[in-house]
């Protein structure tokens, strides 16, 4: 298998502008399924930090006061004791709408304040589109003294409330608002990586770029003075990069991102960046057996077509979504223009793929549904991809996202023979939690597609009759639902239309491209 039959090279990439290598090799790449996973090893990494080394955060959502274990500290905590050590902390905050619009102006704010405090430094960022957000989620360790030790943190989970589940999906003991069907401590499902080796250094370039943008964080006058008297104006320039990381394992790493077109350019991303969705449609133009994505909205006809031509294209090919049941607004126009891009986006994938198209939620077992807030994609095991970036218009185009694919110099000796042992072993570990399925001969069954396939769906149907029989008996094993087909009136959907194209999902194009329907 040639590396750039399934990553970009740099003219497929399309922004000659960044400074980003095409890709890096000698990686190692683990996935932290579950946010209490991944705060837990960020808390004990974060501890080990000592004077001189450097810490890079970037943010769309901090909550200061979440806990990173039961008993340890609080995010804004021990950011704030790493730079009171000496650590270089730096962090790149969204600032975010405003609090009534159900979204966390003064929770960003107020774990900048505490990073400055602490003598670190923290930007209130909004170098975005009207109405867009910097939905990045990573975090960057490097070590002065032990460059081996260096790891990059890359994927979907905010350092916020509610992202602190694990595998029994009991949800987060500090929550944030959801509709009620979530209950009060909505349970989340969430996947981050940690990198180690030279991939490290190619997204701390991404952190370099956005900081070093020349653009002031906000126009605002009042918003400018604030932010002038509280410091979170300050962008004093960053260390010298160091090399990059030594090897450390057998993956090859390609960072894939979105910026979109702004008025005011980027200098490092002109014509904005859209290198994710350029990514899927090369990746997809080459499925072959078994598509599995999970991802919180699954949005846009323009968006969803690659996937769509794949389905047309290859008689053999299913695909397998896992998305949340319910959305996370529930307002009466706020509900509606959630679901009328996921309407669009299901009726065409069952156009082309009829059932070979499988659409599924979670519940934990006391029937609590499960917000599903991962991003990811694996692709016939070869090509793995986990990052912020949702499959909709707005992270395609709109808002700046970050996501990492993933290569394995690795075979998996398992047959169907011919897959990668990194992305074969993401889809398994996510598959066996929602299956329930814990033996190793029943994780080598779903290692062939069409096994895999029809497991889900045994599984779901199987919950399924029993909820409709009235939970009388066992509850079987699993966590599937079929995924209903949401219904909307006609009304409603006139009204939330909208909301939806120029709010929830718009389309930041430039506009020879949106004429074209192309990226």
């Amino acid at each position: 298998m040639r590396i750039q039959d399934w990553f970009l090279t740099e003219e497929e990439r399309d922004n000659r502008a960044t400074e980003l290598d095409a890709w890096s090799s000698g990686n190692d790449v683990r996935p932290l399924v579950h946010g209490s996973t991944y705060f837990a090893e960020l808390s004990t990494r974060l501890e080990a930090l000592r004077e001189d080394d450097l810490l890079l955060f970037a943010d769309w959502r901090g909550d200061p006061d979440e806990r990173l274990t039961d008993d340890g500290p609080t995010v804004g905590a021990a950011l704030g004791a790493a730079a009171k050590r000496g650590v270089v902390v730096r962090g790149l905050i969204w600032r975010s709408h405003l609090d009534r619009l159900r979204f966390s102006s003064a929770e960003n704010r107020h774990l900048g304040e505490e990073i400055e405090d602490a003598h670190g430094q923290a930007m209130l960022d909004t170098r975005t589109k009207p109405g867009g957000s910097h939905h990045q989620k990573f975090v960057i360790i490097r070590h002065d003294r032990d460059p081996s030790a260096d790891v990059a943190f890359v994927g979907g989970i905010d350092l916020c409330h509610s992202r602190r589940d694990d595998a029994r999906h009991l949800g987060d003991p500090q929550p944030c608002p959801m509709p009620g069907v979530y209950g009060p401590r909505p349970p989340w499902h969430d996947l981050q990586l940690a990198i180690r080796g030279p991939a490290v250094a190619e997204v701390e370039k991404t952190f370099c770029e956005r900081w070093e943008d020349p653009a002031p964080e906000t126009r605002d006058p009042l918003r400018r003075l604030r932010d002038h008297v509280s410091k979170l104006d300050d962008a004093p320039p960053l260390p010298e990069p160091g090399p990059p990381p030594p090897r450390a394992g057998t993956h090859h790493v390609q960072i894939l991102r979105t910026y979109p077109a702004r008025h005011s350019a980027y200098p490092f991303a002109p014509d904005g960046e859209r290198s994710i969705a350029h990514a899927y449609h090369k990746v997809l133009g080459r499925a072959r057996s078994l598509v599995y994505l999970e991802d919180q909205y699954l949005w846009s006809t323009d968006v969803i077509e690659p996937f769509a031509r794949a389905l047309e294209r290859e008689p053999e090919l299913r695909m397998i979504i896992v998305v949340p049941r319910h959305p996370d607004q529930d307002g009466w126009l706020a509900g509606p223009a959630s679901l009328i891009g996921r309407v669009e986006a299901l009726n065409r994938l069952t156009r082309a793929g009829g059932d070979r198209v499988a659409v599924y939620d979670l519940e934990n077992h006391q029937g609590t549904p499960v917000y599903v807030h991962a991003k990811v994609c694996v692709v016939d095991d070869l090509w793995a991809s986990v990052g912020s970036d949702n499959v909709n218009l707005r992270s395609w185009t709109y808002d700046s996202e970050l996501s990492c694919a993933v290569l394995d110099e690795r075979e998996d000796p398992r047959p169907p023979y011919g897959a990668l042992k990194f992305a074969r072993d993401l889809r398994l570990t996510l598959m066996s939690e929602h299956l329930d399925e814990e033996s190793q001969a029943g994780l080598d069954e779903l290692c062939d597609p069409v096994a895999a396939f029809d497991a889900f769906a045994e599984s779901a149907d199987r919950l399924e009759a029993w909820h409709s029989a009235g939970r009388r008996g066992p509850r079987p094993p699993g966590r599937l639902r079929p995924h209903p087909a949401p219904g909307l009136s006609w009304v409603r959907r006139a009204m939330a239309m909208p909301l939806y194209r120029f709010a929830v999902d718009p389309d930041g194009r430039p506009p020879r491209l949106r004429r074209s329907r192309r990226f």
